[in-house]
C-alpha cells in the first residue's frame, strides 16, 4: 500500500471514530437515565396538574335519569320507559356482612387495602380504548362506584383519566364502607333494577336484608353481564359462565377467610325467580319494547346505556297493522277459547310476526295474551318445532342444489314421489319411515301434490335425495337458527327449533326472490350523544331467483287447493304452508303475499310452573289442532285487514323449475284413492288451480292434513319419536318406538 492509500485509510478511520463517538456521546447512560427521569417528572407533573384540576363532581345524569321514548313507525307514541329509577337506597348495615363480602370477593379482593385505583387495569383500559377494543374490566370497586355515580359509561380516555383522579380523591376522603354502600346501591343488576334492594326483589323476591350468601354471590356475579347472566333468559353458555363466576366468588371468600370451607361445600346455586314485567308495559307493548331492546343490544346499545335514558326509539311497527293483528287473534282465537273452564284452552299460546319482504321491517308482532300476564314472547320463543313449515325449505334446497331422485330425475314441481305411509327411505344410512297423517297412503304423487297434502313420506325421501347437510346449509342461509338441528332425515318434518320471527325471515326471503331478508324492529335510535345504525334488513342472494320462485309457485297451490285453503280468498294472491308438530304441541301457518309475509303459530304450554309443552288437541273443542285451522284463519283475517281489504299485486315468478318425471310402479299396499288421477296433473305448476275440486293432486277435505275437521279427531300416538336415537335399529327396548316399524313416527303436518 502506498503512502497516499495509507493516508486515505487513516482519514476514513478517523471519520468513523468521530461518528461513532458522536453517537456514543449522544446516547450515554447518563443522558438516557436523565431522559427517563425527565419523562417520569413530566408525567408526574401532568398528573399533579390533572389532580389539582379535576374536582369531585356532582352526581351524574344517571341519578337524574330521563325517560326513553318508544314510537310507532309514524312517530306516534307507543310508550315511555325509565321515568324513574327502580332504586331504593339501603344502609350498608342492613345488608348482611357475608353478602357485602360477596361483592368484594367477586370484583376487588384488595378493596379494603388498596388506595381506590388499579393502575394496571386503568392503563389496560386506556390502551384498549385507544386500540378500539372498547371497555374492559380491571377497575376497582371504588372506580366502578365513581363511574356509576359521578361519570358516564362512555369508554373514552378522558373518562378513564377522570375516573382515576376522582377515585383517588374519594378514597382519601370517604370510608371503605361508604364506598361499598355507594357501589352496591348504584350498580345496575339487570331486569330494570338499580341497587341491591331492587335487585334482591327482582331476582329473589326478598329484601336486601334477607339475602343469603348464595343469593348474594349470584347478584355479585350478575353485575359483570346483567343481560347475559340473567338465569331466566340466559343461553346455556351464559348459565355456565354465571355459575362459574358464582363459584369463583365463593372460593375467593374462602381464600379471604370470610367463609368456612365446610360451609362453602354445602352451598347450592339458587336459581332466581322468573322476572316480573315492569308496569306500563301491558298488552303487546311490553313484547314490542323487549324485542326492540334485544335488537338494540346486538347493535351495541347496552342495557346500561339504555337505562341512562334520553333515547328516542322509533320502531318499524305499523300502528294500524299492529292493531289489526291483535284484533284478528281476538276474533279468530281468543273469542272462541274458554280459558277458565277448559283445561286445553288454558294452555293455548299464540304468537305471530309480520314482515315487509322488501325491507325486512317487522310491521306487526303478537307476543301473547299480555306482557304482564305472560312475560315471554311467543313471537320470538325458540323452544317449539316449526314442523311441516320446513318442507318448502327442503324443496328450496333440492332446487338450489339441482338434486335428483333415486331414479335420476331432476327435482321440480312435476317430479313424482311415492306417497306411501311408513315407506322406508332409500339411500340413507339412518333408517327413517315416517307415517303420513291418519296413516294415509297416496301412491305416486307430484311434488305439488306432496306439498299440498303435506305428505311426510314424499319429503322424507326428498331430504335423503338432497342430503341432510345440504338441506341444513340452505335452511341456515334462509334464516332458520342452528338450534337442535341435527343432519338427519327427520329434519324434513321440522324437528329443529325456530320462532315465528325466524320463519318469517325465511319465508320473506322466498317472497323476495331468494334475496336474504333479516327481520328487524328498530327503525332508528336517536340520542344527543350517540347514534346507532339499524339492522340491514336486506342482504345478498342466498338462493337463486329460480329456486325461490319455484317454491313460491308450489306454495300457491297449498293455499289455493291444499291444506292452507282457510287462507284462500280472491282478495289477494298468497303462498304458504301449514305445520303441526308431534303430538300437536304446536300448529303453524307461514304464508306471504307479494307485499307481506306473516307467520302465525299456536303453542301448547302448561300453565303450571315450568311451562312444559302439551298437546293442543281439543282447542276450543275443535278436535285435532293443525296449522290449517286457527293459525290460517288468524293469518287470513289479519292479511285482509293489513292489505286494506285486499290487493291486486301478483307474484312476479320467473323460470319455474318443472322438473323431470319418471312414473314408478307404486309399492303401496294401500293404493291411493286419487293415484290414477295424479298421472297427468291438470293445473299449471306456476299458477295452481283456484278450486280444490279441479285439482287431482288434492285429497278430499276430510282426509287433507292440516285442514280443520268439524268433528273431534283422535290424538296422535305419543310414544313414538321422529327417528331412532343415534340412527340405530328401531323396535328395540328404550328407543321410543312402540310399534316396531322401521323409523315409524307420528305424522307431522
Amino acid at each position: 500500500m502506498g503512502r497516499a492509500d495509507a493516508r486515505r485509510a487513516q482519514r476514513r478511520g478517523a471519520r468513523r471514530a468521530a461518528k461513532s463517538g458522536g453517537i456514543r456521546r449522544l446516547f450515554t447512560w447518563k443522558k438516557m437515565l436523565g431522559a427517563f427521569f425527565g419523562l417520569c417528572l413530566l408525567i408526574m407533573g401532568a398528573f399533579v396538574a390533572l389532580y389539582m384540576y379535576v374536582d369531585v363532581p356532582k352526581a351524574n345524569a344517571l341519578a337524574e335519569r330521563q325517560s326513553n321514548v318508544y314510537q310507532y313507525s309514524d312517530g306516534s307514541l307507543l310508550t315511555r320507559t325509565g321515568k324513574g329509577v327502580n332504586r331504593q337506597i339501603v344502609d350498608l348495615a342492613e345488608v348482611p356482612l357475608e353478602v357485602q363480602h360477596t361483592f368484594v370477593a367477586a370484583e376487588n379482593k384488595s378493596f379494603y387495602d388498596d388506595k381506590g385505583v388499579d393502575l394496571k387495569g386503568t392503563a389496560r383500559g386506556i390502551l384498549n380504548t385507544l386500540s378500539g377494543k372498547g371497555k374492559q374490566g380491571g377497575s376497582t370497586i371504588t372506580q366502578q362506584y365513581v363511574k356509576n355515580y359521578y361519570l358516564t359509561q362512555d369508554p373514552t380516555v378522558s373518562r378513564k383519566l377522570k375516573e382515576l383522579v376522582i377515585s383517588l380523591k374519594v378514597d382519601s376522603k370517604k370510608s371503605k364502607e361508604f364506598i361499598l354502600a355507594g357501589y352496591i346501591n348504584t350498580a345496575y343488576y339487570g331486569r330494570g333494577a338499580s341497587g341491591i334492594q331492587a335487585a334482591a326483589q327482582a331476582y329473589y323476591g326478598v329484601d336486601a336484608k334477607d339475602l343469603n350468601v348464595s343469593q348474594g354471590a349470584y347478584l355479585a356475579s350478575v353485575l359483570q353481564a346483567p343481560s347475559q347472566y340473567d338465569w331466566q333468559s340466559a343461553t346455556d353458555t351464559g348459565k355456565k359462565l354465571v355459575k362459574d363466576r358464582w363459584a369463583y366468588t365463593l372460593d375467593n371468600m374462602v381464600e379471604m377467610h370470610w367463609l368456612d370451607q365446610a360451609e362453602r361445600d354445602k352451598l347450592k346455586f339458587q336459581i332466581p325467580d322468573k322476572p316480573k314485567p315492569a308496569k306500563g308495559l301491558e298488552g303487546q307493548t311490553g313484547y314490542l319494547v323487549e324485542a326492540a331492546n334485544q335488537e338494540l343490544e346486538k347493535q351495541g346499545i347496552t342495557p346500561e346505556m339504555r337505562e341512562a335514558g334520553g333515547w328516542t326509539f322509533t320502531l318499524n311497527i305499523d300502528k294500524k297493522r299492529q292493531k289489526q293483528l291483535e284484533q284478528s287473534v281476538d276474533r279468530q282465537l281468543e273469542s272462541k277459547l274458554d280459558r277458565k273452564g277448559n283445561k286445553v284452552d288454558a294452555t293455548v299460546q299464540a304468537g305471530a310476526t309480520s314482515v315487509n319482504p322488501k325491507t325486512g321491517a317487522v310491521v306487526a308482532m303478537y307476543g301473547g295474551v299480555g306482557y304482564t300476564q305472560h312475560y315471554f314472547s311467543n313471537a320470538t320463543r325458540r323452544d317449539y318445532q316449526p314442523a311441516s313449515t320446513f318442507k318448502p325449505l327442503v324443496l328450496a334446497s333440492a332446487l338450489e342444489n339441482e338434486s335428483k331422485t333415486q331414479n335420476g330425475d331432476l327435482i321440480g314441481v312435476n317430479t313424482r314421489y311415492d306417497g306411501t305411509s311408513k315407506r322406508p327411505v332409500v339411500g340413507s344410512d339412518t333408517p327413517f319411515a315416517p307415517e303420513n297423517e291418519d296413516n294415509r297412503s297416496y301412491g305416486s304423487v307430484t311434488v305439488q301434490k306432496a306439498m299440498n297434502a303435506s305428505i311426510n313420506s314424499a319429503f322424507a325421501q326428498m331430504v335423503v335425495d338432497v342430503g341432510p347437510p345440504a338441506v341444513k346449509k340452505t335452511a341456515l342461509a334462509l334464516g332458520v337458527p342452528d338450534k337442535n338441528f341435527p343432519e338427519r332425515p327427520a329434519i324434513t318434518l321440522g324437528t329443529m327449533n325456530a320462532s315465528t320471527w325466524d320463519m318469517a325471515g325465511a319465508y320473506a326471503t322466498l317472497d323476495n326472490h331468494g334475496k336474504k331478508v333479516t327481520p328487524f324492529i328498530v327503525k332508528s335510535a336517536k340520542h344527543r350523544e350517540r347514534t346507532v345504525d339499524p339492522v340491514e334488513g336486506i342482504g345478498s342472494q342466498v338462493i337463486s331467483r329460480k329456486s325461490a320462485d319455484t317454491v313460491t309457485s308450489v306454495l300457491t297451490g297449498v293455499v289455493d287447493a291444499g291444506s292452507g285453503r282457510a287462507a284462500n280468498t280472491s282478495a289477494y294472491e298468497a303462498a304458504g304452508k301449514t305445520g303441526t308438530s308431534e303430538n300437536n304441541k304446536s300448529a303453524w301457518f307461514a304464508a306471504y303475499t307479494p307485499e307481506l309475509t306473516t307467520v302465525v303459530a299456536l303453542f301448547g304450554e302448561s300453565p303450571k310452573d315450568g311451562g312444559g309443552q302439551v298437546s293442543l288437541t281439543g282447542t276450543a273443542n275443535s278436535g285435532r289442532a293443525n296449522g290449517g285451522g286457527f293459525p290460517a284463519e288468524i293469518w287470513a283475517d289479519y292479511t285482509l285487514g293489513a292489505l286494506g281489504g285486499g290487493s291486486t299485486a301478483q307474484f312476479d315468478l320467473e323460470d319455474v323449475e318443472r322438473g323431470e318425471v319418471t312414473v314408478p310402479a307404486s309399492p303401496s299396499t294401500t293404493p291411493s284413492q286419487s293415484a290414477s288421477s295424479d298421472t297427468t296433473p291438470s293445473k299449471s305448476p306456476d299458477k295452481p288451480s283456484q278450486s280444490a275440486t279441479q285439482s287431482p293432486d288434492v285429497p278430499s277435505t276430510s282426509q287433507s292434513p292440516d285442514v280443520p275437521s268439524t268433528s273431534q279427531s283422535p290424538d296422535v300416538p305419543t310414544s313414538q319419536s321422529p327417528e331412532p336415537p343415534g340412527g340405530g335399529v328401531p323396535g328395540k327396548p328404550g328407543d321410543g318406538n312402540e310399534n316396531n316399524v322401521v323409523g315409524n313416527v307420528p305424522p307431522a303436518r
